[in-house]
């Protein structure tokens, strides 16, 4: 009997180190090639058309898209913006963490078909590689992870030449940037971003500037989750991130250039497009300043770093992220209202908020005017006590003073 053939689920984006991967596997070693593509958001119709397509001229025995834009919203976007998350304080951690669901996606469609082996196009220099096979480790213990693109150090040219040769001839001419465009943002690399003393120009966005002077934008939340923009109430979150990114994008809102350590140990630099991200996020941090109390702004801010940090490190699966979720979800109770922001060409500003949970609102008395909930006297003593420790230690330590 002839042997049968093995089966390798192949990480498909349509991009070179993947179409490469594609072909040398069914053609050089035999595989039955199933082409995978895992879409969080990224992909439009006309790219999954040509995907699907080319996957077949490449040698797949199949090609399926998977849309898990839905889960990554449920499972990671959703507690992204409870925790206000943004990597050094600048990058709302985009790429990192639709590489975990992409992954999630493949070893699932892998284990279902009975796959021996599961393929991925990263390079040995960056971060995906680490959270597409630790992914797969987990998820599909077992089942072979092959990534030529790192095991034989291919150059890009090698890759191109390969596919000319053996009859591919789709355009994978070396372009000065590279984009990864996601639900929840997309990044740039290349160019400029080589140099660390350059900034991006203008041309190196996908989305341009197009809006001029201001306009207000009214973005609702229910226990922490957009609900409704310009108070046109929305089901389907992913909807409403759509409509924010249009409207933020057209002013240019969500660009910056984001410097950080990688997983391997490397400084990484990356620039970025994300309006939907930042205003969700603007706003809904402005929103927890007025419901939340102190505490639960300060511990929420400790977990929720954490949280970002441990998505970043390929840490997804770690189980104390379930907990830091549930403590998460927990907080958001409270965090109702309709936040009014001010756009402007490439940047934003906080106006106000309207919410029955606000605690600005109190019979207690209004900072800086008047007291309602307190004497005079008993401000005084309030004041005396709270100063008794700094007394005590400055009695005995005059000198410090």
């Amino acid at each position: 009997m002839k042997n049968k053939k093995k089966k390798v689920v192949v990480a498909f984006s349509g991009g070179l180190d993947t179409s490469y991967t594609v072909m040398y596997l069914a053609k050089e070693m035999g595989y039955e090639v199933y082409a995978a593509c895992a879409d969080t958001g990224g992909f439009s119709k006309a790219q999954l058309k040509a995907n699907e397509e080319n996957a077949y001229k490449l040698g797949a025995k199949a090609y399926v898209t998977i849309d898990v834009t839905k889960e990554y919203y449920e499972k990671s976007i959703k507690y992204m913006v409870y925790g206000n998350v943004l990597r050094n304080g600048t990058y709302p951690i985009s790429v990192s963490s639709e590489r975990i669901f992409q992954g999630l996606a493949i070893a699932r469609y892998a284990k279902e078909i009975g796959a021996d082996a599961i393929a991925h196009g990263s390079t040995g220099a960056g971060n995906d590689q680490v959270r597409f096979d630790m992914t797969f480790l987990v998820m599909a213990p077992g089942i072979e992870i092959i990534t030529l693109t790192r095991d034989m150090t291919l150059t890009r040219q090698e890759e191109v030449d390969y596919l000319n040769k053996n009859g591919f001839k789709a355009d994978f001419k070396k372009l000065k940037y590279s984009y990864n465009v996601g639900l929840w943002g997309t990044s740039i690399c290349g160019g400029e971003i080589l140099d660390s003393a350059q900034g991006l120009p203008e041309g190196a966005y996908l989305k341009k500037v197009t809006k001029k002077g201001s306009e207000q934008l009214r973005l609702g939340f229910k226990n922490g989750e957009i609900t409704s923009v310009n108070d046109k109430v929305y089901k389907d979150k992913i909807k409403a991130i759509q409509a924010v990114e249009e409207i933020g994008a057209a002013y240019g809102i969500g660009r910056d250039m984001h410097v950080g350590d990688t997983i391997i140990g490397i400084k990484g630099r990356v620039g970025f497009e994300a309006a939907a991200p930042m205003l969700i996020i603007g706003a809904h941090r402005f929103l927890e300043k007025y419901t939340l109390s102190k505490w639960q702004q300060y511990w929420k801010d400790q977990v929720a770093n954490w949280y970002g940090m441990f998505l970043h490190e390929s840490q997804y699966l770690e189980p104390v992220m379930r907990d830091i979720e549930a403590m998460l979800t927990e907080s958001q109770r409270n965090v109702n209202g309709t936040v009014i922001l001010e756009l402007r060409p490439q940047s934003f500003s906080t106006v106000g908020v309207e919410s029955k949970d606000d605690l600005v609102k109190t019979k207690f008395g209004e900072y800086g005017e008047t007291q309602k909930g307190w004497t005079a006297d008993e401000a005084k003593g309030f004041i005396k006590v709270t100063s008794t420790p700094l007394r005590v230690f400055y009695t005995n330590h005059k000198d410090e003073l």
